[in-house]
């Protein structure tokens, strides 16, 4: 069976509070021009505006960040905002992102549940760590992955406090990629080239309850259990997990101490249609 590691409530008497100050005005996304330096960065033609006063002000200034846009063959093609490659309304661009499991000494797996903060796929149960490179030269790096490695370290300490010398990049197996795309509601979704990333250490958790609600950590033999038991109690898990549960998960997970023969950086599995 599973076991709940961590859990929070955001209370007035608990131990964690979450600001819940919403922003009042509008964020917008734009088009791009190519700089000097060989970098496109944001332009000061404004393309459109959404209304985002009724989400969390700390996510809304997430969705500023640039991410990279890249064709069906996972080449890059730009810098597009957060905030447009999830839009419905914008056709939801194909974009670059990496879905991290990590394991700890015991071989189980590192389950979190997304903050009813977030704004894309809200009390969804995941995978470690899920998000993307951004578009800067540290996180474009495409030799071995290094641009996403460096992501996911980056975003493995925003999301759940893991410092970096706990989570050296080069603890990181870049397995391969999956395309797919999915909705989280009319307004939002996913549509990512997900590099999927495994990773086996034991770390300290300082959990962000800003992006995090809960964590778990779940067995091999314990997996199904947990989907079950997510299922009865109406949790729902995030389309790119299920597809990778499907996909090939357990086969990897029973070879933990010899994924190379699993690594395959050529081909991008198309799973779209969720």
């Amino acid at each position: 069976m599973y076991q709940s590691h961590l859990s929070f409530n955001f209370t007035a008497n608990g131990t964690m509070t979450i600001a819940t100050n919403l922003c009042k005005g509008v964020i917008k996304h734009c088009g791009f021009k190519q700089s000097s330096r060989g970098l496109a960065v944001q332009s000061n033609r404004w393309t459109n505006c959404t209304n985002m006063e009724n989400y969390n002000a700390d996510q809304v200034k997430l969705m500023k960040e640039e991410c990279i846009a890249v064709d069906e063959h996972d080449c890059v093609v730009g810098p597009k905002s957060k905030l447009a490659c999830h839009l419905q309304s914008e056709n939801l661009p194909l974009h670059r992102a990496f879905s991290l499991f990590l394991f700890n000494s015991k071989q189980e797996l590192l389950m979190q549940q997304r903050a009813s903060s977030k704004i894309t796929f809200p009390g969804h149960f995941t995978n470690s760590c899920c998000s993307h490179p951004l578009y800067n030269q540290k996180e474009l790096n495409e030799r071995d992955a290094m641009g996403v490695k460096l992501a996911a370290q980056r975003r493995l300490f925003s999301e759940l406090g893991v410092n970096k010398s706990q989570f050296p990049v080069d603890c990181i197996t870049y397995l391969t990629r999956i395309h797919y795309k999915a909705s989280s509601d009319d307004k939002w979704g996913e549509h990512e080239v997900d590099y999927i990333l495994f990773a086996q250490c034991d770390v300290n958790l300082d959990i962000n309850p800003n992006e995090v609600s809960k964590i778990c950590y779940v067995p091999r033999n314990g997996m199904q259990d947990f989907l079950n038991d997510c299922d009865r109690k109406g949790i729902p898990l995030t389309p790119w997990f299920k597809l990778i549960v499907k996909h090939g998960l357990m086969e990897w997970w029973s070879h933990l101490d010899n994924l190379r023969k699993y690594c395959d950086h050529t081909n991008i599995v198309r799973l779209r249609g969720t």
